[in-house]
C-alpha cells in the first residue's frame, strides 16, 4: 500500500524491473559459503504471464523456480525475473579463496549506515586492521575491525581497501573494492504548468523526483520556495502546489525541496523563473446608474467605470469634462469600480468621464452627459437675513407680494406702491407653482419689535368654495386665525406656499420658502 503514493516518481523505463536482495548482504564471501538471492517483482502492466521466477547467471541457460529465493555458491553475475516484471539489474557475487577479504554490502543508499568488514580465513587472528579510501588511510583501530559510516553520502563513494596486520607483523591486503553510494531519491525538478502565466490565472507547481525500486516505502515531504529561499508553502507530503491566482508581483525565481521524514537527506531543485504577464487595460467605459437619459434631482447617482480587458491592480479615476476636476479615485484588483454621488442636484448636470491605468498607461473613456430633472413637490430652501421685527415686515411684504401676483387682487396690491404685478404672466398650470423671481425693491424702514421665534405664512390656491387664505402664527399662538369664510375649504387647496421664520439670539433671522419650484 505504501508504494501507490510514489508511483508517479518512477520513470516508465524502470517501473517494471524486478529487484534482487542479498542475504547475507555481502557481495564477497569465502569460497564454500552460501548466499541467498530473493527476487521481488512489481506486477503492473504485465505483457505476458510467467509460470515462475527465472534466474540468469552468465551465459548459462535460465533456470526457473516456483519460489522467489535461489541459493547460490558460485561467483558470477545474477539476475532474476519475477512474473509480470522485467529482468532485474545484475548482482555481482565473488566467492573468494583469498586469506583476507573486504566485505561490502550489495547496495548502499545515501543516509544508510555503511559497514565495511575485513575478514581473514583460518585460525590466525588479525592484530590490527586499517582501511584506505582512494589510497588514503582513513581508519586504524585495535578494538574493532569494521569500518562504520553512520550516514553515508554520495561523497563516500570510491575505492576501499583493507590492510590486516598479523601478530607476527605479517601484512595482508585486499584488492580494491569500488563502492558506489546510490541516491535515495533523485534531485527534485520543479515543473510549472506555465512559466509565463497571465496575471490572475491559476498556476500549478510540481516537485518531481524518483525513488529507487529497492526503497519503494521511502516517505518524503516537500516544500516550495521563491527567490532567496522564502517559503511559499509548508512542508507537505504532496509534491504539488496550486497557486489559485498569480499576480505580477509574484514574478521571480522558484524552486522546491524534498526531504526524508527524518530530515537526514535534503535536496533542492534548480531555480525556475516565472514571469507573470499583465494585460494592459483597454475598452474603458463609463456608465451611470440608474441607466437613464435623465437623473431625478435628489436621487443617488452612481458612476461606473469598467474595462473590457486588463489585469492586476487598476487605478480608476472620475472627472468632470469641463474642468477635468477629479471627483474621486480607487485602486483595486478589479475590472470595475463605482463612484457614488449621494444627492444629485442641478449643479451635477454636466459631462463626466473616467480613466483606468494598471501600469501600462492611462486610458480614458468617452464622456457621458448627465441631465438632472426636477420633480414638482421637492422642497427647496431660501435663507434671508434679519434679527428684528423689521425683517419680519420685509418677509410679510414679500409673501403679500407673491399672494397679490398669484391671486390677481388689485385692491390689495394697490397697497404695495413699490410693485406692479398686473403685467407679470401667470403660470400655465394654476395648480403648479413655477420658479419665479421677485423684482428688486428697497425694503421699508423697520421698527424695533420683540424678536419673533417662529412664524408661518401660507398662501393657497382658492378652492371651489373658498378664496385666498392668509395664516400667520407666532410662538405664543396669539395670531394664526384663519381669514377665510370657510375653514373646511382649506383642505381642498391644491398648492401651499409656506414661509417659516426662525429667530435665534445668536444667529440671523431666517425665512424659508418651501414650494415645488418657487425661489426668492
Amino acid at each position: 500500500p505504501t508504494l501507490w503514493p510514489y508511483l508517479f516518481l518512477f520513470s516508465p523505463a524502470t517501473v517494471h524491473k524486478s529487484v534482487i536482495s542479498v542475504q547475507p548482504p555481502w557481495t564477497t564471501v569465502f569460497h564454500g559459503e552460501r548466499v541467498n538471492l530473493t527476487c521481488n517483482g512489481f506486477h503492473f502492466y504485465a505483457q505476458e504471464k510467467l509460470q515462475g521466477y527465472r534466474w540468469f547467471s552468465g551465459k548459462a541457460r535460465p533456470r526457473e523456480t516456483p519460489g522467489n529465493t535461489l541459493e547460490v555458491r558460485d561467483s558470477g553475475q545474477y539476475r532474476c525475473q519475477a512474473p509480470g516484471s522485467l529482468p532485474s539489474n545484475p548482482v555481482h557475487l565473488i566467492f573468494s579463496s583469498a586469506s583476507l577479504i573486504l566485505q561490502a554490502p550489495y547496495s548502499v543508499f545515501e543516509g544508510d549506515e555503511l559497514v565495511l568488514r575485513c575478514q581473514k580465513r583460518g585460525r590466525e587472528k588479525l592484530a590490527v586492521v586499517k582501511y584506505t579510501w582512494n589510497r588514503k588511510i582513513i581508519s586504524g583501530t585495535d578494538e574493532s575491525f569494521d569500518l562504520l559510516i553512520p550516514k553515508a553520502s554520495l561523497n563516500n563513494s570510491g575505492c576501499y581497501q583493507c590492510i590486516g596486520f598479523l601478530e607476527n607483523a605479517y601484512v595482508l591486503r585486499t584488492s580494491q573494492t569500488n563502492i558506489q553510494i546510490q541516491e535515495l531519491f533523485s534531485r527534485p525538478k520543479l515543473e510549472v504548468t506555465d512559466s509565463q502565466p497571465i496575471e490572475g490565472k491559476p498556476v500549478n507547481l510540481s516537485c518531481g523526483t524518483r525513488l529507487p525500486l529497492e526503497r519503494p516505502d521511502t516517505r518524503l515531504h516537500f516544500v516550495f520556495l521563491r527567490d532567496d529561499g522564502v517559503m511559499i508553502s509548508n512542508w507537505s507530503g504532496s509534491p504539488d502546489l496550486q497557486i489559485t491566482a498569480i499576480w505580477r508581483e509574484d514574478s521571480g525565481s522558484y524552486s522546491c525541496g524534498a526531504e526524508t521524514l527524518t530530515g537526514g537527506i535534503h535536496k533542492r531543485s534548480l531555480p525556475l523563473q516565472i514571469d507573470v504577464q499583465r494585460i494592459p487595460v483597454s475598452g474603458v467605459l463609463l456608465e451611470t446608474q440608474p441607466q437613464e437619459d435623465e437623473v431625478i434631482e435628489g436621487e443617488t447617482l452612481v458612476l461606473v467605470c469598467s474595462v473590457a480587458k486588463g489585469t492586476g491592480n487598476t487605478t480608476f479615476s472620475w472627472h468632470r469634462e469641463d474642468t477635468r476636476e477629479s471627483l474621486g479615485q480607487k485602486s483595486q484588483r478589479s475590472q470595475r469600480a463605482e463612484l457614488e454621488i449621494p444627492v444629485i442636484g442641478e449643479s451635477h448636470a454636466r459631462s463626466y468621464y473616467c480613466t483606468a491605468d494598471n501600469g501600462y498607461g492611462l486610458i480614458q473613456s468617452e464622456a457621458v452627459n448627465v441631465t438632472v430633472r426636477s420633480i414638482p413637490g421637492i422642497k427647496r430652501g431660501l435663507v434671508a437675513g434679519g434679527t428684528t421685527g423689521g425683517s419680519l415686515s420685509i418677509l410679510l411684504a414679500v409673501a403679500l407680494l407673491f399672494y397679490c401676483w398669484y391671486q390677481r387682487k388689485p385692491g390689495l396690491c394697490s397697497l404695495l406702491p413699490f410693485a406692479n404685478l398686473h403685467n407679470l404672466p401667470l403660470p400655465q398650470k394654476p395648480h403648479s407653482l413655477q420658479p419665479w423671481k421677485l423684482p428688486h425693491y428697497h425694503s421699508p424702514p423697520h421698527h424695533p419689535k420683540r424678536d419673533l421665534v417662529y412664524s408661518e405664512i401660507q398662501i393657497t390656491q382658492p378652492g371651489a368654495e373658498g378664496e385666498g387664505m392668509l395664516l400667520g402664527r407666532d410662538s405664543d399662538d396669539s395670531a394664526g386665525k384663519v381669514s377665510s369664510k370657510d375653514e373646511d375649504a382649506k383642505e381642498s387647496y391644491q398648492n401651499i406656499l409656506l414661509i417659516r421664520l426662525v429667530s435665534d439670539p445668536k444667529t440671523q433671522l431666517s425665512a424659508v420658502l418651501e414650494d415645488s419650484g418657487a425661489t426668492i
